[in-house]
């Protein structure tokens, strides 16, 4: 009998970045079936994105147990996960081939048990770049959940078309959407502009939505004009930042009317008239909430700013446009099929997901052992480098030399990772830019 069925349901998430821990633990609440308490552990996967407290702070989600490992300390933990401390669920908030790499992991450990966790994964945002690479790396998990109707459908049709079990897709929402509706515009009227770490990576194209930010500053002084930025300088999400905008910001020279914010999305779209991003998941948070929202034309609508998947949507205009006053309305039928729910519903979104883990969990004889589409047979050039990358071979076990494979690590070798991964994010984010640009003289 599950561990669910006489206590709180134990649910573990394993994440590798601030927004995936975010998503993953946000989704651990919205996907348990009806009203059962939840045990919630935490484990952030080591790695360049591994959020800092600040981060984990701001994301605002409580866990009753947090702490950082290597993929060979979190298959370590989900082995020796047992009786009474044995997990029902484990939601896998990762990049595709980290998400891969566990699966494999995962199905060695719980080869020989009669009983095993329903594994949950997903996609933490708009999936708009490589769907069939990123979907086909998630395949193996229980539920691979899908934020929209339209996303459903692709998985569904990738899946289906490569020959693999598509039954895992299940239709849900952004676990993250919510928050008060919009209900008129605040004083003084405010404008957020929300930036992301990767989209746009040139300093030309950063430093071009800067000004313009600037601009409708100077043009609008009664208003005010916010940057909502997702990080500190020296801190990592989960793409890497090369050009931050405080360090943009720096060299201009805004109106007072002009600041730099942090904190929670949803706090800051609390008192947000005028939303614009050029494809930040923000865009729909404030959809959801019926707040207006501008998807920038400005640098073209391409699939490498990922401002193409809001096509059809109404939302799409330029500074120019949005300096004199335009605002776009957007498409009902368009929001409706991005599981944005404006019009209510949005509570429902998550019921099918909670039947069936509902009935995963009660399932007689346990589940059956995961099985990836990816295998040695299947894909023998491509998943042993994907493995490889979290030290373990082709069949799941650890390989030789892998971190913390044999024990548990000590007070020195903590400090050594903090130290050497404190250093491998200055180099990232300080050196490398320094030396491409020493390429291009």
């Amino acid at each position: 009998m599950p561990a669910s069925a006489t206590k709180a349901l134990r649910v573990a998430v394993l994440a590798d970045s601030d927004t995936r821990w975010k998503w993953g633990a946000l989704t651990a609440t919205r996907v348990r079936p009806g009203d059962t308490e939840i045990h919630l552990d935490g484990y952030l996967l080591r790695g360049r994105a591994t959020p800092t407290a600040r981060q984990l702070r701001e994301v605002g989600v409580d866990a009753d147990s947090l702490r950082e490992v290597t993929a060979v300390e979190f298959l370590r933990a989900m082995e020796a996960a047992r009786d009474e401390e044995a997990y029902d669920v484990l939601v896998l908030a990762l990049v595709g081939g980290g998400v891969q790499a566990m699966l494999h992991g995962l199905g060695r450990v719980w080869q020989d048990r009669a009983e095993r966790p329903v594994v949950v994964t997903g996609y933490v945002g708009v999936v708009y770049e490589k769907l069939a690479d990123g979907l086909l790396l998630r395949h193996g998990a229980d539920l691979v959940l899908a934020n929209s109707r339209q996303d459903a459908e692709r998985f569904r049709a990738v899946y289906e078309g490569v020959g693999a079990d598509a039954s895992a897709v299940t239709e849900v929402a952004l676990p993250f959407l919510g928050g008060a509706g919009y209900v008129g515009e605040h004083d003084p009227y405010t404008v957020v502009f929300a930036a992301q770490p990767s989209v746009p990576d040139s300093r030309k194209d950063r430093t071009y939505l800067l000004d313009r930010l600037i601009r409708h500053a100077r043009l609008h002084p009664e208003r005010e004009v916010l940057l909502k930025l997702r990080s500190k300088p020296g801190e990592h999400t989960t793409h890497i930042e090369e050009l931050p905008y405080q360090k943009l910001v720096q060299r201009a020279d805004p109106p007072p009317n002009f600041r730099l914010v942090y904190g929670h999305m949803g706090e800051v779209l609390d008192r947000t008239d005028l939303l614009v991003t050029i494809s930040s998941t923000a865009a729909l948070e404030s959809l959801h909430r019926r707040i207006p929202t501008v998807v920038l034309t400005d640098l073209g609508v391409r699939e490498a700013l990922g401002n193409h998947h809001f096509v059809g949507s109404g939302c799409l205009a330029s500074w120019d446009q949005l300096d004199a006053g335009h605002r776009p309305a957007p498409d009902p039928e368009w929001v409706a099929r991005q599981g944005v729910a404006a019009d209510g519903g949005y509570e429902t979104a998550f019921d099918e997901a909670r039947k069936r883990i509902a009935a995963l969990l009660v399932r007689p004889g346990g589940l059956p052992p995961l099985a990836p589409y990816y295998t040695p047979v299947t894909a023998p050039g491509y998943l042993p480098g994907i493995l490889a990358r979290h030290h373990l071979a082709p069949d799941g076990t650890p390989l030789p030399g892998a971190p913390a494979a044999d024990r548990a690590p000590g007070p020195v070798r903590q400090v050594v990772r903090r130290a050497a991964r404190g250093a491998y994010r200055h180099g990232v984010q300080r050196v490398a830019p320094v030396i491409r640009r020493m390429g291009e003289l």
